[in-house]
C-alpha cells in the first residue's frame, strides 16, 4: 500500500505533533525505537513519558489512521501510542501492517501494540507472523520481537503457542543460525526476547495516569 502524507488528507499536523517532538534534542520517534526512556541516566524520561501517556490518550482515531497511512516514523509513533492507550479497535490495522511488513523499524511497534493488547487474537496475529517470517532464513524483521510479544501472551494467556518456535532446533534455532551475525549472540533467544517485552511492557505499566499538560510542557 502506498503512503500518503497526513497533509493530503487533513491531517498536516500529526507529524509534528506526535511524530518529531523533540526531548534531549531527540525527536520522539527515535527516543521510542532505541528505548532510551529505559535509561535511568537519561534526564528526560519523566517529561517524555508524561507526553506520551497525555498524547495517546488524546489522540483521535483519525490521527492514528493518518500516521499509520504514512511511513515508518509514523507508523512507529502511531502503534506506540495504540499500544499505550490500549485501543483493540486497531487489532486488525496492525494485525495487517504487521504481517504486511512494508517498511523497516516499526514491526517491533506493532508487536508491543499486540502485547500490550493481551488477548488471544493478539497470540494469533503474531504466531501468523512467526509461521510465515521464521521460515525466510534470508531475512531479518521483526522475528525476534514477534516472538517476545508472543511468549509474554503465553505466559499470561496459560498458552503454549511459542512452543513449536522454540522447541531444540526449530524454527527459532534455524533462522538464527542462518544469519551469521546473529549466532552466539545472547540477545537473541528467547529467554532475552520475552525479558526485552516484558521490560516495554512492564515499564509502560508503570507511568502514571494522565496529567494535564504544564507551562514548563
Amino acid at each position: 500500500m502506498p503512503s500518503q502524507h497526513p497533509a493530503e488528507i487533513g491531517y498536516g499536523h500529526v507529524v509534528k505533533s506526535y511524530v518529531t517532538r523533540t526531548y534531549g534534542g531527540l525527536p520522539r520517534y527515535l527516543v521510542l525505537n532505541g528505548g532510551r526512556y529505559l535509561s535511568p541516566r537519561w534526564w528526560h524520561t519523566t517529561r517524555f513519558s508524561r507526553h506520551l501517556l497525555n498524547d495517546a490518550a488524546a489522540i483521535t482515531d483519525e490521527e492514528l489512521e493518518a500516521l499509520l497511512g504514512y511511513e515508518w516514523r509514523s507508523r512507529l509513533t502511531a502503534a506506540w501510542l495504540i499500544g499505550v492507550d490500549r485501543r483493540e479497535r486497531f487489532r486488525a490495522r496492525i494485525g495487517d501492517l504487521l504481517l504486511a511488513s512494508e517498511v523497516c523499524y516499526s514491526g517491533s511497534a506493532y508487536c508491543f501494540a499486540l502485547a500490550r493488547f493481551g488477548t488471544h487474537a493478539d497470540a494469533e496475529i503474531l504466531t501468523a507472523y512467526l509461521d510465515h517470517y521464521l521460515p525466510r532464513t534470508d531475512l531479518r524483521y521483526d522475528q525476534p520481537a514477534a516472538l517476545g510479544a508472543l511468549l509474554r501472551l503465553d505466559a499470561r494467556l496459560g498458552t503454549h503457542h511459542a512452543d513449536r518456535f522454540t522447541e531444540p532446533d526449530g524454527l527459532w534455532d534455524r533462522w538464527v543460525q542462518a544469519l551469521a551475525h546473529l549466532q552466539g549472540s545472547p540477545y537473541f533467544t528467547p529467554t532475552e526476547q520475552h525479558r526485552l517485552t516484558d521490560l516495554l511492557c512492564d515499564f509502560a505499566n508503570g507511568w502514571t495516569q494522565p496529567q494535564p499538560p504544564t507551562a514548563a510542557t
